[in-house]
């Protein structure tokens, strides 16, 4: 079975483009829209997640599936080729990819299948050093507990990928879940298990909110509220 690429990119409009003409920033928005819309039919997954009035230094987010690497390249070229891009920085982006964990029987790369839940959270993550020092059973037996302390909070899914080597980060971690205070109470508890003291980095954490591209980007500028509003 095939691996998957799996990638995350985070997208901040610029304030100045909000006071662009109503009629411009339609077809800017349309224009991105069309290009993830026409994707999503190319790729395994692409999905859009709002973090619009949650956090300052990012607006909504692409999470990205596919076999082929170059679909990733030849999407953002795709999407630069926008009007909106223009206005559009990237504060975050992150790579990983599948394989079979050594923690479970598993031999063949997991494949990574959204499960449509209303949230995603999402983070990078860096074990210390002295965990890759521990013999395997010492490990195993850290996992074991992880594990099953996961498998207890049912609704939250788990999607951890792999990073060694092809970005700063050695996992992604991403969790569907389907309320954000689920998650919290699952890493309150993890906080306690042997596995959790050889975490080095786990850190900017996105929370986002699963939502069709068009509704995330008229976050951008609250065109669906001003149309209520009237």
């Amino acid at each position: 079975m095939a691996g998957q690429y799996v990638a995350y990119t985070f997208f901040k409009v610029d304030p100045a483009w909000r006071r662009l003409p109503i009629d411009e920033r339609r077809a800017g928005k349309d224009a991105f829209a069309e290009v993830v819309e026409d994707w999503a039919g190319r790729m395994a997954s692409l999905r859009a997640y709002s973090t619009a009035g949650v956090r300052p230094d990012a607006d909504f987010f692409l999470w990205k599936i596919t076999e082929r690497y170059e679909d990733l390249g030849e999407l953002g070229a795709t999407l630069n080729s926008t009007p909106l891009a223009g206005w559009l920085s990237t504060p975050y982006s992150y790579l990983a990819t599948t394989k079979a964990s050594e923690y479970t029987k598993a031999r063949k790369p997991r494949q990574v299948v959204p499960k449509g839940s209303p949230y995603l959270v999402v983070y990078p993550f860096v074990k210390v050093r002295p965990w890759y020092a521990l013999a395997h059973e010492d490990r195993q037996r850290a996992m074991n507990e992880h594990m099953r302390i996961g498998h207890e909070f049912s609704t939250i899914t788990n999607h951890t990928t792999y990073s060694f080597g092809i970005d700063d980060q050695e996992f992604m971690t991403a969790f569907e879940c389907e309320e954000p205070a689920d998650f919290m109470h699952l890493m309150l508890t993890l906080r306690d298990t042997e596995a959790s003291r050889y975490t080095e980095r786990d850190t900017p954490i996105f929370v986002g909110r699963l939502v069709e591209i068009r509704d995330a980007l008229d976050e951008l500028d609250g065109a669906r509220t001003s149309v209520s509003v009237q």
